[in-house]
């Protein structure tokens, strides 16, 4: 069984930071592109950033310059730090992978279970 679990979310006030980190545990043979997706309420489910497995990444526009993707290969973690948080960062923050498996042999996406950014003063 493959889970992805986020952690880091919470409460900040505008200004602020906070990094968000995912972990991909379970029989996996490899991971191709990760990625953070966010929902707020009322609204679909956005890109926030993805990164490929040699490490190219790509941010919405709305984030450029203030959140940094990074992960590590070897342990199958994912990473989002973000900066000068705004309002309109709060939502619900998913972790995505794509993922290969051996046993059986599949390559499908997997989400995790979502961890809450709050931004209010």
């Amino acid at each position: 069984q493959v889970q992805l679990v986020e952690s880091g979310g919470g409460l900040v006030q505008p200004g602020g930071s906070l990094r968000l980190s995912c972990v991909v545990s379970g029989r996996v043979f490899s991971i191709n592109g990760m990625g953070w997706y966010r929902q707020a309420p009322g609204k679909q489910r956005e890109l926030v950033a993805t990164i490929t497995s040699g490490g190219s990444t790509n941010y919405a526009d709305s984030v450029k310059d203030r959140f940094t993707i990074s992960r590590v290969n070897a342990n199958n973690t994912l990473s989002l730090q973000m900066n000068s948080l705004k309002p309109e960062d709060t939502a619900v923050y998913y972790c995505h992978a794509n993922i290969r498996r051996r046993y059986p042999p599949t390559v499908r996406d997997y989400w995790g279970q979502g961890t809450q950014v709050t931004v209010s003063s």
